[in-house]
């Protein structure tokens, strides 16, 4: 099949016929679509289970794609990416732990405050106080209505934020060392290995069942692949900051999938903590990009995210 222009199409070209911000949403409601997948596997197969084949799908179709280089690294290269890897390996199994128990929404939307609080505390605008005041008003909304929120789900939640923002620090540190997205590709199988054993004791003979596993491998290919991949792309053609400000969305878009998919419900004041948390992530996102652009004018360009090193992400 071609272009109008007699050029053929590929994959690629198809995706950057589409504007950016597509790109970008169609990747959020991806990501969201398979968490939502993955929690109506879990009365099946365990979450550990779950996010172990998730992991294995991404791991193997990167190492394939990409084919990393393996040799002449250093102590530090492999301390960095298994350092990476791990924070990866945790965040998803601190998430899939929080699905379990909370709604999706709920449990996103005190994730994001992991990255966030990077953000702000590598922020040097008083403006970026506003903005964690009202991330903490936010969680704080969840405790003024009365709620079926289970404690345990809910503090899993809070370490796959703080896992979410360790894998931030390491993705920068990550890409600075490993081209494209080889990093990733490690990263990916190292998560596996850490995942494996959990991972197939608790799913036993669930992951026996090839209908269960081809479920668990669509969650891959929504919440990682096809991600990926189109925010890879949208970041090619546009600034890093309004990438980061439509990732705000997620809250929202978790919110909307568990309840369309799953009849979560959410009260009133947790749309509010939702909605603070997405206004303050937007806020800091604008105000720090304007930072990094002030900082950064007239010096050497530098690679945007992405390019170098992965979109930071997590579920």
């Amino acid at each position: 099949m071609r272009t109008s222009s007699g050029t053929p199409l590929t994959l690629r070209s198809a995706t950057e016929a589409v504007p950016p911000t597509w790109l970008v949403l169609i990747g959020i409601v991806s990501v969201q679509t398979g968490a939502g997948v993955a929690k109506g596997l879990f009365e099946q197969l365990p979450p550990t289970a779950v996010v172990w084949l998730r992991l294995l799908t991404s791991a193997v179709l990167l190492t394939v794609l990409v084919r990393p280089a393996l040799r002449a690294r250093t102590r530090r290269d492999w301390a960095v990416v298994i350092g990476y890897g791990t924070a990866l390996a945790l965040m998803n199994f601190f998430i899939y732990q929080a699905f379990a128990r909370i709604p999706l929404g709920i449990a996103v939307t005190v994730e994001y405050l992991g990255p966030l609080m990077i953000a702000v505390l590598g922020s040097r605008r008083r403006v970026d106080l506003l903005w964690a005041g009202l991330a903490g008003l936010g969680v704080g909304a969840l405790g003024l209505e009365r709620a079926d929120l289970d404690p345990v789900g809910v503090l899993f939640a809070v370490l796959a934020a703080a896992a979410w923002a360790g894998y931030i620090l390491l993705s920068a540190a990550t890409g600075r060392r490993f081209s494209g997205t080889s990093g990733l590709a490690i990263g990916s199988v190292v998560g596996v290995v850490l995942l494996a054993p959990p991972g197939i004791a608790e799913g036993g003979a669930a992951l026996l069942d090839w209908r269960l596993v081809l479920f668990g491998l669509a969650v891959g290919v929504l919440s990682s692949v096809v991600p990926y991949t189109l925010e890879l792309t949208a970041l090619r053609r546009m600034p890093p900051r309004v990438f980061g400000v439509l990732m705000s969305l997620q809250p929202a878009a978790a919110a909307l999938v568990g309840l369309l998919l799953l009849g979560e419900m959410l009260t009133v004041w947790q749309w509010v903590a939702v909605g603070c948390v997405i206004v303050a992530s937007a806020g800091s996102t604008r105000t720090s990009g304007r930072d990094g652009d002030r900082d950064t004018r007239g010096a050497e360009e530098t690679p945007r995210p992405g390019e170098d090193e992965s979109p930071p992400r997590s579920t």
